[in-house]
């Protein structure tokens, strides 16, 4: 018994680090961006993103993810 619930874990802790590499859950990774101006003139001010990948489901911005840096949660719904 003590082997099925010990395997039940596993499975499901396997799961859940295989839906957050396919985009559910923010990326692990990140990098800083530096202030800079915009070509309108607009000045952003430095801040942290996720590193790009093949989808916008794990960035900070996406619905149902978490900011750690900002505490914030996403709320844009992604285009792929």
């Amino acid at each position: 018994m003590k082997r099925i619930v010990i395997a039940i874990v596993a499975v499901l802790s396997l799961t859940g680090a295989a839906q957050a590499q396919y985009g559910y859950g923010s990326n692990p990774r990140s990098h800083s961006v530096d202030g800079h101006f915009r070509s309108d003139g607009t000045y952003v001010r430095p801040h942290s993103a996720t590193n790009p990948n093949d989808t916008q489901r794990d960035n900070y911005s996406s619905r149902g993810n978490y900011n750690p840096n900002t505490g914030a949660y996403g709320t844009r719904t992604p285009r792929y």
